[in-house]
């Protein structure tokens, strides 16, 4: 499965934005990871197929929400009350088959975007 995220750009303090992500095939859990120069990638949200169950880093909690829509293969996450600090290269990623268990390890999923570039000014 091929991965293409869209949506990034430069916001300031406060604003929104939603990120998309294409997947050209079928998907079971889909994630969003960010990461930030000389830092580990960090876990974001991910949500599993039916949309039913979904999962959230704490730094995000509250103010990130991640859906998807499975006839478009799209996740989106929308990003609300954005800081400066979640300016970071955002990922999504896929994993293509059932069963589960650590969304939040990145090392569990198959394919990945290539990013894209979200900057919240202070």
């Amino acid at each position: 499965v091929q991965l293409q995220a869209f949506g990034g750009g430069l916001v300031q303090a406060g604003d929104s934005m939603r990120l998309s992500c294409a997947a050209s095939g079928r998907t079971e859990v889909m994630g969003w990871f960010r990461q930030v120069p000389g830092k580990a990638r960090e876990f974001v949200a991910a949500i599993n197929r039916s949309g039913g169950s979904t999962l959230y880093g704490d730094s995000v909690k509250g103010r990130f929400t991640i859906s998807r829509d499975n006839a478009k293969n799209i996740v989106y996450l929308q990003m609300n009350t954005l800081k400066f600090e979640d300016t970071a290269v955002y990922y999504c990623a896929s994993e293509e088959s059932p069963g589960s268990f650590y969304w939040s390890d990145s090392a569990e999923y198959d394919s990945w975007g290539q990013g894209t570039q979200v900057t919240v000014s202070s």
